[in-house]
């Protein structure tokens, strides 16, 4: 009897997504019940509009035209799709490929299979705008197969040195691969905030072999991944986690580890599909294991955040059919990178003000940037101390991958994002940006040799491209080698909160008017995203983070059973001190977290943000000041 992955139909290429042939595959298939519209808004939430396969089956073509809709108004178009005029149409996507998510828990009765819903990736269309993710990443990838096929017939010389003649390219692949993070744990339960700390100090997790529900529910995760067509290439422990303990039934509780899976690199627009398809069958692999993840970028203080690296690369397809990487320099023993790569490398660092915006616009995103856990803060790239020893520099922004054997290898590995970034866009701006460079890099003439020169420039030295007050390279650890005064003076003094980063767009206009070029970001779009990211932090600051705190601040009080000495009296003074100045209005004084609000209320996003930056350093400061306390009595 033939294993039920066997059974199971898991994607449609391309070349099926044709109404004619997906009757028939459908009319095969009854267990595939449903269809679902699947459009992405631009605060990367995806739609599940789940319509039965018979009604589908009626009138496919109308799902191809872009004649099924849906209420916008209830998705994050703000600005765009309102409440008087909130109609969105869904287009369907034919250039990648479908998925089939099946649900386990519900069985077919006719075949005794789970029931399918065939999720039909789809360009939101508002009047007759494509105003969704998916259309932004699907405008880069034209825009640069277009303009840069364009740029080397007009400046052939780097392509010449490489030995691919202008005339022979048929197309510009977007090559491109995105990591998962996440933490899984036992449902329920709480982590021990201490434990985890000293367990990833003494590196006692990473690369650990996994064992019990965990290493099944993993195990699981990536066959299915195989199944769909994504290629996982590795599954792994990450650096954070405690060791589970065994109960009585001899199965593993208390779990809490962090664990990475990987998966083959595709175009840029089915990398952020695999993405998307990715966390939904693990979270489900691991739930029906009766673990929980979470994709949170942060969700532990004082512990390794999750991340969701980029790794961004372009190729040529030839028309002989062969493929050639554009970034790989024509003499890998000699240079690092092609003069495609150096100028798309530093595309991505002099407009990253403007990119970062659409990487990282959430107060979770930015609770994981921070130094000292493996995260990015700098605007900074590493490529290597020696053409011979490639990068493997954690503490940068983006690192460059190569290998000496391995040509069509070489890429940039983009340390920022986490896993709930929004793909799409991320890969776009990101893309956007190496285009700005790499147009530089060509119209120059310039040799890869003079364009390290350039890049590997320290702070006041004058640069034709790259800003004269910054440096772009740093082969050291930056958090080692340099403290934050001088981080700050020499890559830039990065944002802090999503108000800082989403003031950028303004801040840095021509930056900004790198991701308008070619109307990829248009100026809507850009408006609606960052209204949307705005009120997204509002709202979480005044009703969840505040009152999250709150909630800690009225916890910490002080043991009257314990026997106290005078120090355990000062500590506790200064704890008690902190937690007035943080929540405790008086006649005379208005606490930080009332005045938080007001801002909020009166729209004052500055001192919003400067608010915020406060509370945080208060409340880590309260809570370590009541765990020396506590430490302290008998």
């Amino acid at each position: 009897m033939r294993s039920l992955a066997a059974q199971l139909l898991y994607y449609i290429t391309p070349d099926q997504c044709k109404p004619e042939i997906l009757k028939k595959i459908l009319h095969q298939r009854p267990e595939i019940k449903f269809v679902s519209m699947v459009g992405v808004d631009l605060g990367g939430n995806d739609t599940d509009a789940k319509i039965p396969t018979a009604v589908f089956l009626k009138d496919a073509d109308k799902f191809f035209r872009g004649e099924i809709h849906t209420d916008g108004s209830s998705v994050v178009l703000p600005g765009i799709a309102t409440l008087n005029d909130g109609k969105v149409d869904f287009e369907a996507d034919t250039s990648v490929k479908w998925f089939v998510d099946y649900n386990y828990e519900h069985l077919d009765p006719q075949t005794r299979l789970p029931v399918g819903t065939l999720r039909i990736p789809s360009f939101l269309i508002h009047g007759t705008k494509r105003i969704d993710s998916r259309s932004v990443l699907r405008r880069v990838e034209e825009r640069v197969n277009r303009e840069l096929i364009d740029l080397i017939r007009r400046h052939p010389a780097s392509l010449l040195e490489m030995g691919i003649m202008p005339d022979q390219i048929e197309e510009i692949l977007l090559t491109s691969a995105t990591e998962l993070e996440f933490w899984v744990k036992t449902p329920n339960e709480k982590a021990d905030i201490e434990q985890l700390t000293v367990s990833q100090v003494l590196q006692e997790q990473y690369w650990k072999r996994t064992k019990g529900v965990v290493r099944t529910a993993l195990e699981y995760s990536l066959l299915l991944l195989e199944a769909y067509g994504l290629e996982p290439e590795m599954g792994h422990k990450e650096v954070g986690g405690v060791t589970a303990q065994i109960g009585q039934d001899g199965g593993l509780t208390h779990v809490m580890e962090q664990l990475e899976v990987t998966w083959r690199y595709s175009s840029a627009l089915q990398a952020a599909d695999n993405q998307l398809l990715a966390r939904i069958v693990i979270k489900e692999a691991f739930r029906r294991h009766g673990l929980e993840v979470t994709f949170m970028a942060k969700p532990m203080e004082r512990v390794a955040g999750s991340g969701g690296h980029a790794h961004v690369g372009l190729s040529a397809k030839l028309k002989d059919g062969s493929v050639r990487n554009l970034f790989t320099p024509a003499d890998l023993s000699k240079d690092f990178l092609s003069p495609i790569g150096w100028g798309a490398l530093m595309g991505i660092l002099k407009n990253y003000e403007a990119i970062g915006a659409f990487i990282t616009a959430s107060n979770d995103a930015f609770n994981r940037l921070q130094p000292g856990f493996e995260a990015p803060v700098c605007i900074v790239a590493s490529v290597g101390h020696d053409v011979t020893l490639p990068s493997r520099n954690r503490t940068v922004l983006v690192g460059l991958i190569r290998e000496q054997n391995n040509p069509a290898a070489t890429r940039f590995e983009v340390r920022s994002p986490n896993p709930h970034s929004n793909n799409y866009l991320a890969l776009a701006a990101l893309y956007q940006g190496m285009l700005d460079g790499i147009t530089y890099a060509l119209t120059s003439g310039r040799t890869s040799a003079e364009l390290e020169r350039e890049f590997s420039k320290n702070p006041g030295e004058p640069a034709v491209y790259l800003e004269t007050d910054r440096a772009y390279r740093s082969e050291e650890d930056v958090f080692e080698a340099y403290t934050k005064e001088e981080r700050d003076r020499r890559f830039g003094v990065p944002p802090a909160t999503v108000w800082e980063t989403l003031a950028n767009l303004e801040r840095y206009p021509e930056k900004t008017a790198v991701l308008t070029a070619g109307d990829v970001f248009t100026k809507q779009i850009i408006k609606s995203y960052s209204l949307a990211m705005l009120n997204q932090w509002m709202t979480e600051l005044c009703d969840r983070i505040l009152p999250e705190n709150a909630e800690v601040i009225r916890s910490l009080s002080r043991d009257e059973q314990a026997v106290h000495n005078a120090l355990d009296e000062e500590r506790w003074q200064r704890v008690h001190d902190l937690r007035c100045r943080l929540l405790k209005d008086r006649p005379d004084y208005t606490s930080l977290f009332t005045q938080l609000r007001r801002a909020i209320a009166e729209k004052n996003y500055s001192l919003a943000s400067r608010l915020q930056l406060e509370i945080d350093a208060e409340m880590k400061k309260v809570k370590q000041l009541y765990n020396e306390y506590k430490k302290n009595l008998l």
